[in-house]
């Protein structure tokens, strides 16, 4: 009460993360200039913050769907802008949900004038989720498998996906979430450095990968015309292994991945593919800050000496879908998975490739802000991930819209 304007969040409050909102403000002043921030406390306690400048149009009010920013975190038109453009206080924090069964909020307030905010004028809150109405998450700790599986209302049936994410290890399940909240059984998996399996395994199996098809194929709610699996970085060149070596796998997504087996041996039924070559001495190191780049550790992946740790993707029969960020400073991602697409196309099959400009490597469900750099929590280091801020966001969006899409189509 007292407030002197209405800032509301359309079509509700409460939302998937993933979904866009309509954020307007009404009781201003004709042409009034104003300052909108937005504030969110992440699980560990890291403020991220972001603010734009706007002027009230002539009746007073303001819609971000219409009205451009003129100044602050971005410019122009971004009806998103405040939450992509969240950045913590605190140098090289990545916003990353831990808790799915909670959501984000982000407090959204007007402020007078474009200088000096002391004057709050009106403010709301957006509740974000990650877990839509209904759906179940399902702790899963059968035989080997450490994960967490995602099971949508209703009893389906539904297309089961198995999702990855990168050597940073753990179990991630914010995007497993937000994709079962889309219709999908979804699986997140856990295959380093997460409770008894090790920050770095000396081998990993495939025996352990086909053991989460096989739990996901039985589950009452699944489809079964086959599995759809998703990967991030070494998640990505996981999943085109899968597709390729494991029976029932029928549509897969790279996203920043390779066409070849990185960092550790992947052990299958009687072979085992090697590591594709590469000398730390070619990390580059920045020196007032310590933060490291990747880009150029791995031999060439032209050169025939490496071949024997492709991954033969052409073999499999399922789709492929691969995304890409041409702004990746962690992996020349773009270039692998251009390898891989050329062999696949060589033989025929039907292969889907967008690549972003613009974008880094950790292309993540959309509004979640970019992460330019971070701790890579396996090794320690601080990574530079690449990315430019605009472009990052509209490549996600339409990324998340391909994927499901994909999914939709091929499952």
């Amino acid at each position: 009460a007292g407030m002197a304007a209405r800032l509301s969040v359309l079509p509700s409050r409460r939302c998937l993360f993933d979904e866009p909102v309509q954020i307007r403000v009404a009781g201003l002043q004709p042409q009034q200039a104003v300052t909108l921030r937005a504030s969110l406390v992440d699980e560990s306690g890291e403020l991220f913050q972001s603010h734009a400048l706007y002027r009230a149009g002539s009746s007073g009010e303001l819609d971000l769907s219409r009205s451009p920013a003129l100044g602050g975190s971005y410019l122009g038109v971004e009806p998103m802008g405040l939450l992509w453009a969240l950045q913590s206080k605190t140098p090289y924090k990545r916003l990353a949900k831990r808790n799915v069964l909670t959501p984000f909020c982000v407090d959204l307030e007007v402020y007078e004038g474009h200088g000096d905010t002391s004057r709050l004028l009106g403010k709301c809150t957006n509740e974000r989720w990650f877990l839509g109405e209904g759906v179940k998450r399902i702790s899963v700790r059968e035989g080997r498998l450490r994960a967490t599986l995602f099971l949508p209302p209703g009893p389906g049936p539904f297309p089961g996906l198995i999702d990855l994410y990168g050597s940073g290890g753990g179990l991630i399940e914010y995007r497993a979430s937000l994709l079962a909240s889309r219709g999908f059984v979804t699986l997140a998996l856990a295959y380093m450095s997460f409770e008894d399996i090790p920050a770095m395994p000396k081998i990993l199996e495939l025996s352990y990968f086909e053991e989460a098809v096989n739990f996901l194929r039985k589950q009452q709610q699944v489809k079964d015309t086959g599995i759809g699996v998703l990967g991030l970085s070494k998640g990505g060149d996981l999943a085109l292994s899968m597709a390729t070596f494991l029976p029932g796998i029928k549509a897969a997504v790279s996203i920043s991945g390779s066409s070849f087996n990185s960092f550790i041996p992947l052990k299958g039924d009687g072979f085992t593919i090697p590591v594709h070559p590469y000398d730390l001495g070619r990390v580059k190191i920045s020196d007032e800050s310590g933060i490291v780049d990747f880009s150029d550790v791995l031999d060439d992946h032209m050169d025939p000496a490496t071949w024997d740790c492709r991954i033969p993707v052409e073999r499999s029969l399922a789709k492929f879908l691969f995304l890409s960020g041409l702004d990746d400073m962690n992996w020349k991602s773009d270039l692998y998975c251009q390898d891989a697409v050329q062999r696949l196309q060589q033989h025929g099959r039907e292969v889907e490739f967008y690549s972003y400009a613009g974008a880094g490597h950790l292309l993540e469900p959309p509004y979640l802000p970019l992460c330019k750099v971070s701790i890579h929590r396996v090794l320690g280091m601080l990574v530079h991930w690449g990315g430019q801020w605009r472009e990052h966001a509209k490549a996600q969006e339409d990324a998340w819209r391909r994927i499901q899409a994909f999914f939709w189509q091929h499952l």
